[in-house]
């Protein structure tokens, strides 16, 4: 027997239903005009890339991270090992525990630093004569010998590095620090990529991805060579104030159809990349205008030279971005195969060391020099460092257990090396820094809370140290 509340709760369900569409049209309508009406300044405020205050306080507003592709060896550069060159030519001691066969450690026997150490600066920190440049900046460096992370292979371990986690599609370093900062430019990125020309690194660009974080927050990569950024000449598609007009007709059908389409993330992202390169034909063409640096200063970069050219152009290009805002800039040094020393350390080292050694140092100096040092971190670094052992006599394999990564610049203390690796220089012994705590001290620098700065995705809260990571304290100026 069908009954009277029945058919009353179906005919209310549909009332309410077809109200509800009518609702749902009008406040998407009411909504549209009121972003039509809106004012160019307040639509600019609510962009997400408008500056945002941190969790607290901190001198630190930019990042310079110099990543070195391939994993340079921390036994051959920044942690100097006695013991190894005892040991050199002898099988790994037992008592440094497994980690490949005993058969293989016999034919893999330790190998001494090609190169020698000295103690440089005031504060004596020994530094490699691979980097004569780099080691008159020792007072400036805050050296962490006891990294390490949690994979041996190239893409998962850039991976890591980047993004927090060995697995491909998480936001990366530089995507979180421009979702948590933005940019202090309107008219340009909040996160620029410089790749290194000889290739793409081993994982490719999701290394510097944004993951489930909006698509705006991914990193723009520039092109190596004399035009960085293509069209973005102004008016070579026609006069400006003709663009303006076309711009705002295209972006509003984009709006209308965003409206209708919440949560298209793609489209989001669009929208606020068509307004950011339109006005990028302003700044970007003067922003990687280096001819008009001094000559001094192009020298200093290694500009007149073979070996220096292309990284220092890049370093210089680095120091021209976040002089003028950029939030984050990542410099790629390395090809697909970059520092990655399997045959012979002495050679590999030796050729990537000519390359960017003077260019580091130099923009270290330039950061003092034009009052950017106070506020801005600079970190060095790989996806991993290379095993004591030898490797096809004169060669390193990978090491993900014990490895080296510097910081300089602000609220670091120079001058100082934490942590160490083990006798041989093989695993982190004391004061290890996992890369979820390399990620957190980061993310302090810049004011921001690894545990606070955090976006919902798959059904809980996500971050870029996962459920890890702490700050290392004990390096903070």
């Amino acid at each position: 027997m069908r009954t009277a509340c029945c058919d009353a709760s179906r005919r209310r369900f549909l009332q309410s239903a077809g109200n509800g569409f009518g609702w749902l049209a009008l406040s998407a309508m009411i909504a549209q005009e009121r972003a039509a009406a809106a004012p160019a300044e307040s639509r600019a405020a609510s962009s997400p890339l408008s500056p945002r205050a941190p969790h607290h306080r901190s001198r630190v507003r930019r990042v310079i991270y110099l990543f070195m592709h391939g994993g340079p060896s921390h036994v051959d550069l920044f942690d100097p090992k006695p013991e190894l060159v005892r040991l050199a030519g002898q099988p790994l001691p037992e008592s440094f525990g497994p980690v490949m066969t005993r058969r293989k450690v016999a034919a893999n026997p330790l190998l001494a630093a090609v190169r020698p150490f000295r103690p440089r600066g005031e504060s004596g920190l020994e530094i490699s004569d691979f980097l004569p440049h780099l080691a008159q900046c020792a007072d400036d460096l805050c050296v962490l010998r006891s990294c390490h992370g949690d994979s041996v292979n190239h893409p998962q371990s850039v991976y890591q590095m980047n993004t927090g986690s060995i697995l491909m599609g998480r936001p990366c370093l530089g995507s979180w620090v421009a979702y948590g900062l933005a940019t202090e430019n309107q008219d340009l990125p909040a996160f620029v990529v410089l790749p290194d020309p000889g290739g793409g690194v081993k994982g490719g660009p999701p290394a510097w991805g944004s993951g489930y974080l909006p698509a705006t927050y991914q990193g723009t990569t520039m092109r190596p060579g004399k035009s960085p950024l293509l069209h973005l000449r102004a008016g070579e598609d026609g006069p400006v104030r003709d663009q303006r007009r076309w711009l705002d007709f295209v972006q509003a059908h984009n709006r209308e159809h965003l409206a209708a389409h919440d949560g298209q993330d793609e489209l989001s992202a669009r929208i606020a990349a068509y307004e950011l390169a339109f006005r990028m034909q302003a700044a970007a063409p003067e922003a990687v205008a280096l001819s008009q640096e001094t000559a001094a200063t192009q020298q200093m970069y290694g500009l007149d030279q073979p070996e220096t050219a292309e990284f220092g152009t890049r370093c210089l290009l680095a120091r021209r971005l976040i002089e003028r805002g950029v939030r984050f800039v990542q410099l790629y040094a390395g090809d697909t195969n970059g520092w990655d020393a399997h045959n012979d350390v002495l050679k590999n080292h030796g050729d990537m060391c000519r390359r960017t050694d003077r260019p580091v140092a130099a923009l270290l100096h330039d950061l003092k020099q034009r009052g950017l040092w106070d506020d801005t971190l600079v970190i060095w670094g790989g996806e991993f460092g290379r095993m004591p052992m030898s490797e096809q006599g004169a060669g390193r394999d990978h090491n993900p257990w014990g490895y080296t990564v510097w910081l300089a610049g602000g609220g670091v203390r120079g001058g100082m090396a934490y942590g160490a690796t083990d006798a041989v220089g093989l695993r982190a012994a004391e004061h290890p820094v996992h890369v979820h705590d390399l990620h957190a001290t980061i993310l302090h620098l810049l004011g921001l809370d690894h545990e606070q700065l955090t976006f919902f995705h798959q059904g809980r809260d996500q971050r870029l140290t996962d459920v890890a990571g702490k700050v290392v304290r004990e390096i903070l100026a």
